[in-house]
């Protein structure tokens, strides 16, 4: 393992509180360019502890309808990778202290090289980076490098991964590791919270990194319940939807306010 990094430093606080991790999901450009970064600064100030930055692709397919539409706004508003990468650097010019995982797909990093942006999202102050469609038999090489530069992978197992795959998976991943609770896309059906249970336990034999849960978290008691077995609740479509949906960055901001506090309320009670 290589040196410690602001993810680790976050769940190590959160463990030595007693308090679980409230982890945000937005697309970088959602809502405009020049709106992600005081949207991850308002993020944080409601309650967020992580914040993961989703990379516009025009193929997102472990995305519902409603994330999938924020990479298409996002990519009008002509985001990139290396958009992203700048606006994770503006935003550290205030916030030296909060966790930024990038979440997307293979094709732009093997686009811009693995090595270039190891070494970008490195330097941009990047700690951690979530390859949805990265299987773990390819993941060495971006593993290898990222860990090099102190940066963490993130890894999906699912409620269908086998226990073969769980140690393979779990092997390779550093930082903490994302459960998806539901078959299917973001966004979709209803959280069979038995499920989350037992898939978290069968998980935790073979690793000590947290596990935090999302897909289908929409309010307060869903993060709550969620996070009861596990050690965080990651949200997404909920935000995304908001953005979406809001007349202007204003109405879009205290809607999103609102929503993490009332998540951050919440895994607080």
């Amino acid at each position: 393992m290589t040196k410690e990094n602001r993810i680790d430093r976050r769940f190590a606080q959160l463990r030595a509180e007693g308090r679980k991790a409230l982890v945000t999901y937005i697309v970088a450009g959602d809502g405009g360019l020049g709106n992600t970064v005081p949207m991850m600064h308002q993020l944080v100030e409601a309650g967020s502890d992580l914040i993961e930055l989703g990379v516009p692709f025009s193929d997102p397919m472990a995305e519902g309808p409603v994330i999938q539409k924020g990479h298409e706004r996002a990519l009008e508003h002509k985001s990139s990778l290396r958009k992203c990468l700048e606006l994770v650097k503006e935003f550290r010019r205030e916030d030296g202290e909060t966790p930024v995982i990038l979440m997307g797909y293979a094709n732009p990093i093997e686009k811009m090289g693995a090595e270039q942006f190891a070494d970008a999202a490195r330097d941009a102050g990047v700690d951690g980076a979530l390859t949805v469609d990265l299987p773990a038999e390819e993941a060495g090489p971006l593993n290898q490098l990222l860990g090099e530069r102190g940066l963490r992978n993130i890894f999906l197992l699912t409620p269908t991964t086998s226990e073969e795959r769980i140690g393979a998976i779990t092997r390779l991943a550093s930082g903490f590791v994302y459960y998806v609770s539901l078959k299917g896309v973001t966004g979709a059906g209803h959280l069979d919270l038995d499920s989350v249970r037992d898939n978290l336990a069968r998980i935790r034999r073979h690793t000590d990194l947290p596990l935090c849960v999302g897909f289908g978290i929409k309010d307060g008691a869903s993060a709550r319940a969620v996070s009861e077995p596990g050690d965080g609740a990651v949200v997404g479509s909920v935000l995304v939807s908001t953005i979406g949906e809001a007349r202007d960055a204003a109405e879009a901001k205290g809607k999103i306010t609102s929503l993490v506090g009332e998540m951050r309320a919440a895994l607080d009670a």
